[in-house]
């Protein structure tokens, strides 16, 4: 028993009335893969088993109609069986699709097959939001609308939440910084440091500052301003030491003075020796850091290296895959020769089978797909060289309300030794797959047409029948067309080759 993990089809899908008999007893919607109970009730596969789940129940249609009996009205794992009868009859009626604004019409069998998980104006929920929309909207909702959608970021490329876009600009290490001092713009944040440390316009306090400077000078004028003003921050430096000395004094004129003199002096030498300690300790930093900047220079030129090594790798590897595809290309086109090669036939009878013609003529009425092209067949293996082209929803004058059939005379490697133009008799056949009553069509070559001369192209200009089956008469219920496939035959008489 296949399994179905969906209950019954809305009400609202049916084109016509609606009939009890085709609703299900649980869920009392229009029956989907429908089970009939030992009691006689049906039940859509997904609401019997959701009955049955937890062990054997009462049929409450029974109860309901006062026709309880036991065991038959009970309802239990195997108790039931598909009602194939039920299910063809249901799948035949009519059918609109529910979704509001479609147009879709066809049978209950199509809508499940083909249209109730593929229609674009069904309603889904964005799984990142909760929002609710058409699923021809979902596209656009990602890609623009919805709040919670990633986006990568155009600086450092790395993922991130549009809620989050501010946040993730203050921390971006390649946002663009623009320069206060000399306005170069696009400085990666992560570089901007360096920048200003040796940028020229930009301004830092002056080395004096700490006596009393309060100039903030540009680093290119830096010096001069050093030079200009020596006079200056000499005297701030004499007035700074000067109030050192002062304080040294009040603190001997104090009481006690002397030993809080004696304090701080040893405390100034306690304080030389760890300054010799740390600037011992800098050397050998600086010594290690030294070694350490060799080091990675080392390492950056092998790894430019490296680059340039893998740049010309990847260029190879690009140039590979321009070969395979072109490869790829010619295996493609040598399949389809050898496919042409194994369909041809070389008696002048050909038998064309077209499946999925639901889907094909569908495609027809679109203009996705108007016409179709056989295979090649020829009327032997050095003979003239025909295929057929068929219109599924009409051409000319047959557009939308007939089949149209036509022969096609193309270009062989033989041309050269037949005779031209092509004068034999053409039959054309839809079969009908009972082997009653088939659609035939019979036509001798007009020898002054272009369509029978010989071919100065890949092929001719095709030549048949554009009412050659109305659609209707394919519709109806026949034989032409049997698990979704129809058979064309044709015959070229042989006579005087």
């Amino acid at each position: 028993m296949r399994c179905c993990n969906k209950p019954g089809f809305p009400k609202k899908i049916l084109a016509n009335s609606l009939e009890d008999k085709h609703l299900c007893n649980s869920c009392q919607k229009v029956l989907r893969r429908p089970l009939q109970a030992q009691c006689g009730h049906r039940f859509c596969s997904f609401c019997f088993n959701k009955i049955v789940s937890s062990g054997p129940q009462k049929c409450s249609a029974c109860i309901k109609e006062d026709l309880f009996e036991d065991p038959t009205s009970i309802l239990k794992q195997g108790g039931a069986f598909p009602d194939n009868a039920a299910r063809r009859e249901v799948e035949a009626l009519a059918a609109v699709c529910p979704n509001e604004e479609c147009t879709w019409t066809g049978t209950i069998k199509e809508f499940e097959a083909s249209h109730e998980d593929n229609c674009d104006f069904m309603i889904i929920m964005c799984p990142s939001c909760k929002e609710l929309m058409r699923a021809n909207e979902q596209e656009r909702h990602n890609e623009r609308e919805c709040p919670e959608r990633t986006l990568n970021c155009r600086y450092c490329k790395e993922p991130f939440l549009l809620k989050n876009i501010k946040a993730h600009d203050e921390i971006c290490p390649k946002y663009p910084m623009i320069c206060e001092g000399c306005a170069k713009k696009k400085i990666p944040r992560e570089k901007y440091v360096d920048h200003i440390k040796f940028c020229s316009k930009c301004k830092a306090p002056c080395r004096f500052h700490v006596v009393g400077c309060d100039a903030s000078v540009e680093n290119e004028k830096l010096h001069d301003h050093e030079r200009q003003c020596s006079y200056e921050h000499l005297n701030l430096l004499l007035h700074f030491i000067m109030g050192i000395k002062v304080s040294l004094e009040s603190l001997q004129m104090g009481g006690g003075g002397g030993a809080k003199v004696a304090e701080l002096s040893r405390r100034c030498q306690e304080l030389e020796l760890k300054v010799g300690t740390f600037e011992n300790i800098a050397c050998v930093l600086n010594r290690e850091m030294e070694r350490s900047c060799s080091t990675m220079e080392a390492y950056n030129r092998q790894h430019r290296l490296d680059q340039d090594k893998i740049e010309i790798l990847n260029n190879k590897v690009r140039q590979l895959e321009r070969t395979v595809s072109l490869r790829d290309l010619s295996i493609v086109e040598m399949e389809g020769k050898m496919r042409d090669m194994s369909a041809a036939t070389y008696d002048g009878i050909f038998v064309w089978k077209i499946s999925d013609f639901t889907k094909k003529r569908q495609d027809a009425v679109a203009g996705r797909a108007p016409a179709m092209f056989s295979p090649a067949f020829y009327t032997s293996k050095y003979g003239y060289k025909m295929c057929l082209r068929i219109y599924l929803n009409g051409d000319g004058t047959g557009r939308g309300t007939h089949l149209s059939l036509f022969f096609v005379v193309m270009r062989g490697h033989s041309d050269a030794l037949l005779k031209w133009p092509f004068n034999q008799k053409v039959t054309l056949m839809l079969l009908d797959q009972n082997s009653r009553e088939h659609i035939i069509d019979a036509f001798r070559p007009d020898v002054s047409s272009s369509s029978f001369q010989r071919p100065v192209s890949d092929m001719n200009i095709a030549s048949g029948c554009p009412l050659f089956c109305p659609l209707p008469k394919l519709d109806s219920k026949n034989s032409y067309i049997r698990d979704d496939t129809i058979f064309i035959k044709a015959i070229v008489d042989l006579t005087g080759l």
